[in-house]
């Protein structure tokens, strides 16, 4: 019988937390598969091609998220964490490449590389804790019990030929997967996890989730630049790429210059990072990560037909991109600060209002106005934020 060992990170402080070169580039996975939702929703521009985005970013988000969690107690830099991260990697390639067609021909092959990345993953968690962590390893023989039963409606859900059965099966998979954290991993004898169990390096978790936002931030980056590089440089065209372009540093500027500063020092100081890293960064990231892939689809729409005609879908790009990240944002705020901040609010509102004129207006206008108003929404925040830190 294989003896288990501990494989955790070591030590403390600065070291400790540190988000490490491996994990950077088992990222690199991941940029590739926002790109490829991006783009399934531009080519499937529809409200079923809109939910079937949701459900792969869910499903994506997820495999991400739990391997964060993972390397937040496991060390990276020991050799076998790193060759697991690597084979995590080759079959989160494998899952990516299957998104075109997941819930086509290559429904089972993404149903299999969901199965073994998550089931996987956490068996090894399992084995790599350590005697000494034995309420983590608990913790962690709960999740893979959850995982299990779900990975089971995933494979079914790949097999059968019917879509709707598909559609049941995966659906009652994810939801069973994202219930799973809010009732602790509850298992018949086995209990559930209580939160404090959770002792997360808090300044690598909310790292970890930046980069994540960077990464969904550069889809957009790659959008614009990719997009304009086909088109001839006239005066319409460079305007859009910069107003593009400037939406793109608004949005950053909104998480990275308060949101993402208030939850660091919010979890780094927490007495239950647990139960803070689960809801604001495992749940609340998420409306984060979609708002900025459907704003990355209307850029696209915007340099392409800046002055073309406006239709309700891609208003629903340029002006729902944002609004959901300012959503996102908000949720996210609340959770760190205990406020609610006014100028996400207002600003989600605004961009709301816009809807109304949006169909008189050419993509062009409509984007240079979200744009005004997300710069705005980042400036008004900034003032505050310095206002209030100036107050402590």
């Amino acid at each position: 019988m294989v003896k288990s060992l501990s494989l955790m990170r070591g030590g403390s402080g600065h070291e400790n937390g540190k988000v490490t070169f491996i994990e950077l580039f088992f990222d690199l996975v991941f940029v590739f598969a926002v790109t490829q939702l991006s783009h399934y929703l531009l080519e499937h521009f529809s409200l079923i091609g809109a939910l079937h985005t949701l459900f792969l970013l869910m499903a994506v988000w997820w495999v991400w998220i739990f391997t964060s969690w993972v390397t937040n107690w496991l060390d990276p830099e020991k050799l076998p964490v790193r060759i697991a991260l690597i084979g995590l990697m080759l079959t989160g390639l494998i899952l990516s490449t299957s998104i075109p067609d997941a819930f086509g021909e290559r429904a089972l092959t993404f149903a299999i590389a969901y199965v073994f990345i998550q089931v996987g993953r956490t068996a090894f968690m399992v084995w790599g804790v350590g005697k000494d962590h034995q309420d983590l390893r608990l913790s962690f023989v709960r999740i893979l019990v959850w995982l299990i039963v779900s990975g089971v409606f995933w494979i079914a859900g790949g097999i059968v030929e019917s879509q709707m059965l598909r559609y049941m099966l995966w659906i009652l998979a994810l939801v069973l997967e994202y219930m799973s954290p809010s009732v602790g991993f509850w298992v018949p004898r086995l209990g559930c996890t209580p939160t404090s169990v959770w002792k997360v390096e808090g300044a690598h978790f909310a790292e970890r989730c930046g980069l994540f936002v960077i990464i969904a931030l550069g889809e957009s980056i790659l959008v614009t630049g990719s997009t304009f590089s086909t088109l001839p440089w006239t005066s319409v065209n460079l305007f859009s790429f910069m107003i593009t372009f400037v939406g793109s540093v608004a949005m950053w500027w909104i998480y990275f210059d308060s949101s993402a500063h208030s939850g660091h020092h919010k979890i780094t100081h927490s007495n239950d990072p647990g139960r803070l890293a689960r809801l604001a960064y495992t749940y609340l990231h998420l409306p984060i990560a979609a708002g900025i892939i459907v704003t990355a689809v209307g850029d696209e729409l915007v340099l392409a037909h800046p002055l073309g005609h406006m239709d309700t879908k891609t208003i629903c790009a340029i002006v729902g991109g944002p609004a959901i990240y300012l959503i996102g944002n908000t949720l996210f705020k609340r959770e760190v600060t205990g406020k609610y901040c006014l100028p996400y609010i207002l600003g989600t509102v605004a961009l709301l209002l816009c809807i109304f004129v949006a169909h008189s207006l050419s993509p062009l206008v409509l984007g240079l106005l979200v744009t005004i108003l997300l710069v705005v929404v980042g400036v008004s925040e900034r003032l505050i934020f310095k206002r209030r830190r100036a107050a402590v």
